[in-house]
This record gives structure tokens, sequence and C-alpha cells, in this order.
């Protein structure tokens, strides 16, 4: 970082403005020569590193296993399906020569993986005997949106996962649902502090191809919506195109049913967001790359005892800790207390010599900047329990304001008046794509978000129609 960084310079009510120097000050990302793509620097990296480890962990232990499938797509192979490909041909990007000789075929460059794995599917198939089979793989996808790219949150290449499961019958596929939710609710949860609202899409907001999608949607601090981990049940679309199919105990020729999931690199700018503050990131605990920071003050005379003292403090917290020592004597530390509020370490210990004197240090909370004064000798024990506290106020903050940023609503006046407020609405609904339709119209920007599974049942009118609402569903702006 160079010296003559400073810190955010905007309250975090200017998000936009405020979200672009987060991302640069505190080394997440840079741009790089290709429009809507970005590098994603080890400080961002080493944390999808984590959550990726964190659900490929919980995918093994329920029996998927990991593969991996070409980058590139023949368009022949793309067009199979024919929902998927209208959802996915304007953001497709196509190779077409290698070199200077045109090929025979374009290449779609993977925008999702469906077509060329069922491809493989169709192949190793047979029996029912092959069933289950749910594999996934951990790559990187192409979308050319033409949209305004945002790091992280919307870009033209992206990384995530992608489970392609395979099943003999309906009723087990769909088991399949909450189990996958589960994996992905517990890791944004419990690792990033997010709490979401889990729920069914409409029909036009689903994924191209599948019967349904259950996404988890979660609130940025501008008041929109957004959705991050989902799981959609194709049921037999792709089978039947890609003749996916077995052999039953009957020896009766049948169609396997399929299910999709995902989580992609769009969590990282989900979490920088919401838990970020006017200073910059606020990291949760469990992800951070650094949780505890070390900042000797440094005088010539008492340099060396206090960095003896850093030292030891490191070595007791190693063990258990991702701590780090800066001990760079060219940068001052009321630098270097900026420079790692920036970057959202979650707990920073300070020592001087008139700490050393004491035999104490000060301990300072990233997430409400409290300060403490704790004898050495106590760190080891006192620094665990508050890096739990400090995770487990990230969450409940997070879901206090989720859970007041929803309204209930009956009409399409009170939903205007509720989300141009920043509000996410919720609202008994017909669900159906012409209102859907007419509610972008008359709410700018607003559509459907998704409809929890468990709820009271639908009564009387939909809000934005007069025809009658078949459940509640959530509204808001979205990204």
């Amino acid at each position: 970082m160079a010296k003559d960084i400073k810190g955010i310079t905007v309250k975090k009510e200017n998000f936009s403005e405020w979200y672009t120097q987060v991302i640069q000050k505190a080394d997440l990302a840079d741009y790089s020569a290709v429009s809507g793509c970005i590098v994603y620097k080890p400080n961002s990296y080493l944390i999808w590193e984590k959550i990726k480890h964190l659900v490929d962990q919980r995918f093994k232990s329920v029996g998927i296993k990991n593969a991996y499938f070409p980058l590139f797509i023949p368009e022949k192979l793309l067009q199979k399906e024919e929902a998927h490909v209208e959802g996915f041909s304007p953001e497709v990007a196509w190779v077409t020569h290698a070199g200077k000789t045109k090929l025979d075929e374009r290449l779609a460059v993977r925008p999702t993986s469906e077509t060329i794995m069922y491809d493989s599917y169709a192949k190793w198939i047979r029996s029912h005997k092959d069933l289950p089979l749910r594999l996934n793989q951990w790559c990187n996808v192409v979308r050319w949106e033409f949209k305004h790219p945002i790091p992280f949150l919307r870009g033209r290449e992206f990384l995530w996962n992608e489970g392609h499961t395979v099943f003999a019958t309906k009723k087990e596929a769909e088991a399949e649902k909450d189990q996958i939710i589960n994996i992905y609710n517990d890791v944004c949860e419990n690792y990033l502090a997010l709490p979401s609202l889990i729920g069914k899409k409409s029909e036009k907001e689903k994924f191209a191809g599948a019967e349904y999608t259950v996404s988890m949607e979660f609130l940025m601090p501008n008041g929109k919506g957004i959705q991050g981990p989902d799981f959609h049940h194709d049921g037999q679309n792709f089978a039947k195109a890609f003749d996916i199919s077995f052999l039953d105990e009957k020896g009766t020729k049948q169609y396997a049913w399929q299910n999709t999931f995902a989580i992609t690199t769009r969590m990282l700018g989900i979490m920088f967001a919401i838990h970020g503050d006017d200073k910059g990131l606020v990291l949760p605990p469990q992800l951070a790359p650094i949780q505890v920071v070390i900042v000797p003050i440094l005088f010539e005379k008492t340099k060396a005892k206090v960095l003896k003292a850093c030292q030891k403090i490191k070595d007791s917290l190693s063990p258990n800790f991702s701590v780090h020592l800066d001990n760079r004597e060219d940068y001052s530390p009321g630098w270097k207390f900026n420079e790692w509020e920036v970057k959202g370490i979650p707990v920073r210990i300070e020592i001087g010599p008139r700490d050393l004197e004491k035999n104490q240090a000060v301990l300072v909370r990233r997430d409400t900047g409290e300060k403490k004064s704790l004898s050495i000798s106590s760190l080891a024990k006192k620094v665990g329990p508050l890096l739990n506290q400090i995770q487990d106020n990230l969450l409940q903050k997070a879901k206090s304001h989720l859970k007041k940023s929803i309204v209930k609503v009956t009409t399409l006046a009170e939903a205007k008046k509720q989300i141009n407020d920043q509000k996410i609405v919720f609202a008994p609904w017909c669900n159906t794509s012409q209102c859907e339709e007419n509610i972008k119209d008359k709410i700018s920007g607003a559509k459907s978000l998704n409809s929890p599974s468990k709820q009271s049942k639908a009564t009387g009118k939909c809000f934005a129609c007069a025809k009658k609402a078949t459940s509640h569903f959530y509204f808001g702006k979205s990204y």
C-alpha cells in the first residue's frame, strides 16, 4: 500500500462512491484491461478460498464429488434446450477463430455448464444403478452483461461452484433442495454473518430452463435486494433435451430428474457492503485473512523491548488465530491504525512503552471501536471470546437491519412508497408475469425477489391488480 493512501473520504450513505473507495483502498480488487473483468487481489481471493473450502467440505460430506468440464461449449449443444439458450443468448461470448482460421462451429465461452456437462451425462447414465449422479465443479464463467459492471457484484467474469445432480425420481431430486440450501445458509450465516430471505422465485425470475428456483436474497445498504446462492429444480427439461435416460428396475426407459445449484464471488461484495462502515471494511472474524493485527508504538530507546513483547504476544496467539505483527518503522502508528481499519481487521492490539511498564496492551474492536486495556498474560484467553462476540454482533446487526427493512403492504401505492424509501415489501400477489411487468413499469427498478415456503395463506386480491392473490412475495429494487 502506498504511503500517501488516505482513509475513506465519503460516508457509507453515499453508497456507490463509498463502495468504490473500499474496494480499492482495502486492496481487494483492481480493474483490468478487459471491461467488466476484475483482478481478485489476495485480500479478497483468500476469503473466497475459505468460502470455497467450507462449501466444498459440506458437499463432499453428503456425497457430492468434484469434476471439471471444458470452458468451451459447441453452439449445437448450447441450443439443445430452448428456454435455456433463450435465457442466456444475450450474454454469451463466442470464439469464432483459432488464430486466423475460422472455426467450423462457434464455441461459447462457458456462461454456465448444463449443456457441456449433460452431453457427457447422457453417455454415462444407462441404468438406474448409475444414479444418483452428484457432481460439482469450481470454475469461472463469462456472461457478457452490458449493464454497468460493479466489482464482485456484477461482472462479466466471476467464480462459482456449479452443482449438477441427477436422480431417478422427482421425489429424490426435490429432497436435495433443503440439503443444499441449508449448506449455503450455514456458510452465509455462520461465517459471512449474513442473513437472507429464502424462498421460491417467480416464473419470470426463475433460472432459464428450470421448473423452479429457490434463492437466497440479501438486502444491500442502498435498499436494493441482491440474489445470492440458489438452487434450481430442472425437472426433466434437460434430460429430455439431452436424452439423459436410464432403464429402471423393470427394464423400462425413464428420463432422469435434475438439479443445479451455485454460490458465487458475488457473496464477497455483499459481505463487504453490508458489514462495512464509514471507516471501510468490517470483516467477520471467521473469514478475515488476518484476525488480529498487533501495532507497536515505537520510540528509539524502547523499540527493542516493545518489539520483543509484541513478538511474544504474536507467538502466544498464532497457534489459534491468524495474527500479523506490523513492525514497519517508516509508518506512524496512526497511519497503521487507519490502514487496518480500512481493511476491516477484527481486532487490533496496540502496545507501547507505557503499556509495557504496566504489563498491559490495548485491544480495539473493529466493529464497535471499543478499546479495552488488558494484561498481556490474559490476551491468549480473551482474544477468542472477543472474536466470537464480533462475529455474533455482525450477524445480529445484519438480522436487525433486514427485519426492520421489511414492510407488509396490500396496495401498489403503499409498495411504491416503501420501495422508494429503500424498503423491501411483503405483499399478497397473483404471481403472473404480466402483473410483474406492470409492477416494474409503475415502480421503476422494482421486481419480485422470492416467496417464502412457510407463510400464511394468501387471501383477497393481489396488491398490484384485481386478480386473486395466490401467495405472499417479497418485492424490492434489485441488482
